[in-house]
């Protein structure tokens, strides 16, 4: 087993997403785990939960994985346990769709094929192998930074 890098001292959360990501995490992973120990959340649980979010949940390119990470770790740090409370599921949606807004507004979409310019869902659910042409061919570390500084920006 691969043991994620730790946060370096000096290094940014920003800095440290784009570590993850480069150190074989999918996107959801780098940007959840960069933040989830501000939250209570230890770095193995946060992988394996924000895991299935990567490429577009479960790589269907659906909504982007660093989308769906700044939603639960919104989630995690305001987001509601009483079911009755529609004040509060309020604020957690609005604090989502903000975030999610700044994302689209730099990027034009929240959506993983459309940020990747891939027709449909990827026929696989294998993930592509992780070669140094893979990282030069792909935006997703810019898409990650992004994330991350919003995630400083709002809940941070």
């Amino acid at each position: 087993m691969v043991q994620a890098p730790e946060l370096r001292e000096g290094e940014s959360r920003v800095e440290y997403a784009v570590d993850l990501f480069k150190s074989g995490y999918n996107c959801a992973q780098s940007v959840f785990a960069a933040y989830a120990d501000l939250l209570g959340m230890d770095l193995t649980t946060a992988l394996k939960m924000s895991s299935a979010m990567g490429a577009g949940v479960g790589r269907m390119r659906e909504v982007c994985g660093t989308v769906s990470a700044m939603a639960m770790l919104a989630g995690l740090k305001e987001g509601n346990d009483d079911p009755a409370d529609t004040e509060a599921k309020a604020h957690i949606y609005e604090v989502v769709r903000q975030m999610s807004a700044q994302f689209k507004e730099k990027h034009g979409t929240i959506i993983c094929r459309e940020l990747l310019g891939i027709e449909g869902m990827e026929e696989s659910a294998q993930p592509s192998e992780r070669t140094p042409e893979y990282y030069a061919s792909r935006p997703c570390a810019g898409f990650i930074a992004c994330a991350a500084e919003i995630i400083e920006d709002v809940l941070f």
